[in-house]
């Protein structure tokens, strides 16, 4: 009777309850750090900021009348260990007005939860903090919500928290690509004429009007650090500006990839001499005004009139390595620019220190109008991928495999044949006189030109279905071929698939297994189905419980493919790892595979009856890849792809944790072993 009397006390002196959270009197902090083994601490702090203010703690045997609570999402509990801790100065008392035992602090408190996470995998830990407290001899209670996104690899922290890294060699190895690859961008671009012709000239008035010789190098390497300071902090700002989660989610927007197809068009006809694209003439005009080389400030501001005045030469290849930087979250800018600024910049130094190496630089002529030309063409090839994923996000249907396989199959034949001197654009110089004075061909131009014309005979099978494993990330998927000979049963009359001309469009042949084929959403999304799907006679299904029913029914483990159109590692999955032998037969013979495309937006909306508002990604469910991302957070606490988890006919887990894409040595060993482990298991229930 007497709690009752409290508690109900409590409903009419808290007066202030809300959903919303009071910032002016509490204010909370997340982040996260690595505890031991695959151990996780998540800790929220609460912090008191208004004096006289009593921040009650969780309910104890000693705080019973009222207090805070923390909750976290049912999805979530089976990954907390132990119970929540709870730190701080506490104190003990017994409340004047409620008559009850309380535990409070005036200052701050920490609720501290350990969770334990497979290898390599991750998950979206979300909850509620009801937290109450007295101030002024009034009691309020309100609710806050937080979120945590927990990787067993680079963990990075929910709401308002911090990113710890713990050295995931996967993300390690991937940095350093965007490093090397920014390095050789540098060097690269040296070779074109804005560049390359200035080094002599940039060096020799180092050396030749600086007092001493060591106050030449001095003034060289003061400007080469100042061509990597411009570049570098360019890619500060756009880290500073945008950060990597908008940067990773711009790289896969149709809109972003569109205007990247845009760019690489503009700069790759500005190669071919169609029109230079130069920065405003009073950027350069100011800048060159104050580079006085009396001073620092003077050197300083002649490497920023060489980074202007040469935007037209390094901002295509800049362009090129762009999707690349974008993906390397914040430390990918940072690296990339100066990756790419320190292999612009370390020829001038080291010609400085060495100025005897100048006499052995080729002159500057039509050889580095030839670099410029050829990776105008690699520009115009290269624009086509991100067309492509702009086309397969929409569904336009534009830009099908085999109208991509042409495409390329154009330029590069064009770029051999301007690699033998029977073209010539603008720019171009006839070519060197041999020694009888005919025109002739050096021998790397030639290498060059071999190379492009196999890429040429190397992509004309893919017209009619072959593979291409290769070139797999780059093309699209198989399902857009309107003709592809692997499906063509055997014996079959091809005459008689040209009679029925466009009205005969069956890509349906290759399932050709004991599974039936997909009903729902095939019609649209079987054109996303990746090569290796499609050449090796994979049912792959698009519904989850269509899916799930026919695992049921022939009593195999049902496999969740969590991909999407324009993912990348997911291509490279299905191509390094997929495509081998064993695995393939164990994923035909074993598995029925459903492949949800988080990213499918366009054709495949769902019934009225079936859209639902989603807590997990705050959203209304209206389409078949929000319904497949929704599925991925809420039931399986991820949010990466590829990523893939099994369960058995009663929707339980065969493996208790997914298997995601990485880096990481012997892939294919290890997913073919996780298969065998869900079959043994799957038996194992089943027996």
């Amino acid at each position: 009777m007497k709690r009752f009397v409290v508690l109900t006390a409590l409903f009419f002196l808290i007066t202030q309850f809300s959903t919303a959270q009071d910032t002016s009197k509490i204010k909370f902090d997340y982040r996260q750090e690595k505890a031991e083994g695959n151990k996780f601490r998540l800790i929220i702090t609460a912090r008191v900021l208004q004096p006289g203010t009593e921040l009650f703690g969780i309910q104890t045997a000693e705080n019973n009348g009222i207090f805070s609570a923390v909750a976290f999402d049912s999805t979530a509990k089976r990954l907390l260990e132990d119970s929540l801790q709870q730190r701080g100065k506490l104190v003990q008392a017994r409340d004047s007005v409620l008559n009850t035992p309380v535990v409070y602090v005036k200052d701050s408190l920490q609720w501290i939860q350990l969770v334990t996470l497979g290898k390599n995998d991750s998950a979206i830990i979300k909850g509620s903090i009801t937290y109450s407290y007295k101030s002024g001899g009034e009691f309020s209670s309100f609710e806050e919500p937080f979120k945590f996104f927990v990787k067993n690899a680079a963990s990075i922290s929910g709401n308002q928290g911090s990113a710890v890294s713990d050295g995931n060699p996967a993300e390690s190895k991937s940095l350093w690509l965007v490093f090397l690859a920014a390095f050789g961008g540098g060097l690269l671009a040296l070779l074109t004429p804005c560049i390359y012709s200035m080094i002599p000239v940039t060096v020799s008035f180092f050396t030749k009007r600086s007092k001493t010789k060591a106050e030449g190098r001095k003034n060289a390497f003061i400007y080469s650090a100042s061509i990597v300071f411009i570049f570098t902090f360019i890619g500060f700002l756009i880290t500073l500006i945008w950060g990597p989660t908008a940067l990773n989610n711009i790289s896969t927007n149709w809109i972003f990839n569109l205007f990247i197809f845009v760019l690489f068009v503009l700069f790759g006809i500005s190669f071919l001499g169609a029109f230079e694209i130069t920065l405003p003439s009073s950027w350069s005009n100011k800048a060159d005004a104050k580079a006085n080389t009396s001073s620092f400030l003077g050197i300083f501001f002649m490497a920023l009139v060489l980074v202007i005045v040469s935007f037209s030469c390094t901002g295509p290849i800049l362009g090129l390595l762009l999707p690349l930087i974008f993906k390397g979250g914040y430390a990918g800018p940072l690296l990339g620019f100066f990756g790419f600024s320190l292999g612009l910049s370390i020829p001038f130094a080291l010609l400085a220190f060495f100025p005897s190496w100048l006499n052995s630089l080729s002159k500057p002529g039509g050889w580095m109008n030839t670099i410029k030309v050829s990776l105008g063409f690699i520009e115009l090839a290269l624009a086509l991928k991100f067309l492509s994923n702009a086309d397969l996000t929409k569904n336009w249907r534009i830009l099908d495999r085999e109208i991509f396989i042409s495409l390329w199959v154009v330029i590069f034949l064009l770029l051999g044949v301007y690699l033998l001197g029977k073209l010539k654009f603008k720019h171009d110089d006839e070519l060197p006189k041999n020694d009888f004075g005919l025109p002739h061909l050096t021998v790397t131009r030639l290498s060059f030109a071999i190379a492009s014309f196999f890429m040429v005979i190397y992509l004309i099978p893919g017209l009619f279905g072959a593979p291409l494993k290769g070139l797999g990330t780059f093309l699209p998927p198989m399902g857009t071929q309107d003709f592809n000979a692997d499906d063509l049963p055997p014996g079959f009359d091809v005459s008689a698939l040209l009679k029925k001309g466009s009205e005969s469009k069956d890509t349906t042949a290759h399932y050709t297994g004991a599974l039936p084929e997909p009903v729902k959403y095939a019609a649209v999304m079987k054109k996303y189905e990746p090569d290796v799907v499609v050449n090796n006679g994979l049912v792959t299904y698009f519904d989850y419980n269509e899916a799930l029913e026919v695992a049921r029914k022939l009593k195999k483990p049902l496999m969740l493919d969590f991909t999407g159109i324009n993912c990348v590692n997911c291509r490279k999955m299905e191509g390094q790892v997929w495509s081998d032998p064993e695995v393939m037969q164990l994923l035909k013979n074993e598995f029925v595979v459903v492949s949800l495309y988080v990213d499918a937006h366009n054709g495949v909306d769902l019934p009225q009856a079936e859209q639902y508002y989603s807590k997990d990604l705050g959203k209304q469910i209206e389409d078949l890849g929000d319904r497949n991302a929704d599925i991925q957070v809420s039931r399986f606490g991820a949010n990466t792809q590829p990523f893939y988890f099994f369960l058995d006919g009663r929707e339980e887990r065969l493996a208790p944790d997914g298997f995601p894409y990485d880096a990481l040595p012997d892939l294919k060993g290890r997913f073919k072993k996780h298969l065998e482990n869900v079959i043994a298991e799957y038996k194992k229930r089943n027996l």
